[in-house]
């Protein structure tokens, strides 16, 4: 079908006669919708046959007109035309910027994340033959890392935003900042980074556009990063660091009014949680934050082992290897572990004795006390050692 289209107009010698006929052509191609006329059509447009100056306005037009074509033509014909195009992408550029982003906008519309953002990436924003205004590849960085983050790929999304980080200084637009924000956040909760990914996401549910911005944030939008910022706390390892930012959220007046609050409650009050709440709790989280770590267990279970190894500490002076580890649901050999490692890192204060195998909470300032009365004991002992010694250099020791 093409072909017969095509070939009479080669004949035409009046440039501005043979730019309505192909024009004319090329809307009968996309109305029968026929993929391998639209193929047809773009291999002519790269033929000698036609001048530069003809290919270059009708394949734009063919860019524009392929997107209205049904979902899965446009996506056939989009990603064959861009491999004919590749080669002459410095000839037909715009085109090829057009077809790649409504060929993004079509996967992304199918769910198909990563090919989304492979397409989108494929636009050049650093060379080529035209000028990119950094509000442009600002905006096309940050929608590549969220396309990626969208299939959970934290390496490939962190990629892009480091782009992006370089260009948002520039940045005159509140709601493409919101957008950075949100897609760093989300980054850093991807790569288990939970506690700064809280402060992130809690900087957001506070976030406030300006009077002259058109940016509009709902209640909803707000409470959704709360969430994840309550989430992403309850997730990240035990500490100092953690009961602070869970102090900062349990007393935020919004939190009592989000389904998690009181598996929050319990969280900040260090009080043991049952298997129920647990599994009720990972209900809500998403499929990196369930992840199975290198170590066995995943990432929620080591959150809520250090929690629950936290609130024993409260309730118990020392407890046997053996009964916190039934409490925690592990070994004695893994609770030990645990424990050691916690006090070791500074977060939480105590001592194992691993010849009677008891864990003695709190007991950090006690053997630090011990030993200074040591350290007192060797040096008075060493004050009246040198003392005799001078003593008996003088001849005043008494004899027997």
């Amino acid at each position: 079908m093409a072909q017969q289209l095509l070939a009479p107009i080669t004949q035409i010698a009046d440039q501005r006669q043979k730019t309505e006929a192909y024009k004319g052509a090329l809307q009968q191609i996309l109305d029968s919708a026929s993929p391998e006329a639209c193929k047809e059509f773009v291999s002519h447009m790269l033929s000698d046959e036609v001048p530069l100056v003809i290919s270059r306005q009708l394949l734009l037009l063919f860019a524009q007109g392929v997107a209205r074509l049904p979902s899965a033509t446009h996506v056939a014909v989009a990603t064959a035309a861009l491999e004919k195009l590749q080669p002459r992408v410095v000839s037909f550029e715009d085109s090829v910027v057009l077809l790649r982003e409504e060929l993004a906008a079509a996967l992304e519309r199918e769910e198909e994340w990563s090919k989304a953002a492979q397409v989108l990436s494929g636009i050049d924003l650093e060379g080529g033959g035209r000028a990119v205004e950094p509000a442009y590849k600002l905006k096309q960085n940050i929608k590549i890392a969220m396309l990626y983050l969208e299939d959970d790929d934290s390496v490939n999304a962190e990629m892009y935003i480091k782009k992006a980080a370089a260009l948002i200084s520039t940045c005159k637009d509140e709601g493409m900042e919101l957008q950075y924000k949100t897609c760093y956040a989300r980054i850093l909760d991807a790569k288990r980074r939970f506690l700064e990914a809280a402060l992130r996401y809690y900087e957001l549910s506070s976030a406030r556009p300006s009077a002259a911005s058109s940016v509009q944030l709902d209640e909803a939008d707000l409470s959704t990063a709360l969430n994840a910022a309550i989430t992403c706390t309850i997730l990240a390892p035990a500490g100092p660091q953690r009961s602070r930012m869970l102090a900062a959220l349990y007393k935020d007046e919004r939190s009592s009014r989000l389904e998690v609050f009181p598996f929050l409650q319990k969280v900040y009050l260090e009080r043991i949680l049952d298997r129920s709440e647990v599994e009720a709790f990972a209900k809500g989280l998403r499929p990196h934050q369930v992840a199975t770590l290198p170590g066995g267990g995943t990432v929620l279970d080591r959150a809520v082992v250090q929690h629950n190894l936290a609130a024993a500490s409260r309730l118990y002076s020392n407890i046997g290897t053996d009964q916190l580890g039934g409490l925690l649901g592990v070994s004695a050999e893994a609770a030990e572990a645990i424990a050691a490692d916690m006090v070791a890192e500074g977060r939480m204060a105590g001592s194992i004795d691993q010849v009677d195998q008891l864990i003695h909470f709190g007991a950090k300032v006690e053997v630090e006390a011990l030993l200074r009365w040591d350290e007192s004991i060797r040096t008075a002992c060493g004050k009246v050692g040198d003392l005799l010694d001078q003593v008996s250099a003088l001849g005043l020791a008494g004899g027997r």
